[in-house]
């Protein structure tokens, strides 16, 4: 049975989208079987595995809003034991039809029920915000993967966050919990970047991962190239961040 987990921030920017791919793909490369359900309807995860987003039949909102079942919207094999639920703009609809649906919360978590039997890990790419789509992804995981940048504010707004997981916890998924925290955009010649690490580290103790995601030319490029970083660019300080973590996710999980 997979364990579900959603990679959550309501702040923008974060790298939740360049979490989902690069993660799943080293998690791929462990001999994982993984699926990526892009809840963004801004479709980053999509473009980051190299699908068109325009040649797309199915997506995940026909999952959500149609019935359509989730194993018929997957795009399989987009990287070594990746497949992807992919998602395009019309995502944004559901956020508003979701809310005259029966049980409205629930939906994805009824959706990758028939799905979870396949996989070690489901990652819910969520949208940066705390929306319909977002307590949908609460309800249906297991557990939360934050993925916080290594800048001013950094902290700001988590709150909110927590609160709303608190929440759902309390009223609809009393086994949710956070899976780890994941510091971003790390640059080491920064005090700033080390004062926000040891800050977050404070703050959530063991929960924070080992592994630190650096700024990295690569980890930038290789979504224009449809690839994680693994492929695009193996050696690099951001690939090999990745490797170490999907590492750290495998002990833990």
């Amino acid at each position: 049975m997979a364990q579900v987990v959603a990679i959550i921030n309501q702040k923008g920017g974060v790298g939740k989208s360049t979490t989902a791919v690069n993660l799943s793909a080293a998690l791929g490369m462990l001999g994982k079987r993984v699926l990526v359900v892009d809840f963004d309807p801004q479709g980053n995860a999509t473009s980051g595995f190299g699908l068109d987003k325009d040649e797309l039949k199915l997506d995940v909102y026909n999952a959500l809003m149609d019935s359509t079942p989730i194993k018929e919207t997957i795009s399989h094999d987009a990287t070594e034991g990746v497949d992807v639920a992919p998602a395009t703009i019309q995502l944004a609809g559901a956020e508003i039809e979701l809310v005259s649906v029966m049980a409205r919360e629930s939906v994805l978590r009824y959706v990758l029920e028939d799905v979870r039997d396949e996989y070690d890990f489901i990652f819910v790419d969520c949208p940066p915000s705390l929306g319909l789509l977002t307590v949908n992804a609460l309800v249906a995981a297991d557990s939360l993967l934050i993925p916080i940048q290594c800048e001013f504010y950094a902290l700001e707004g988590l709150t909110k966050l927590l609160e709303s997981m608190r929440m759902v916890k309390g009223r609809l998924n009393p086994t949710l919990d956070i899976f780890g925290v994941l510091m971003t955009m790390h640059d080491v010649r920064t005090t700033l970047s080390r004062q926000v690490v040891d800050e977050v580290r404070e703050y959530f103790g063991d929960k924070v991962f080992e592994s630190v995601i650096p700024r990295n030319v690569k980890l930038s490029e290789a979504p224009s190239h449809g690839l994680p970083v693994c492929l695009y660019a193996p050696t690099s300080k951001g690939a090999i961040a990745y490797d170490a973590l999907a590492q750290e996710v495998v002990d833990r999980g």
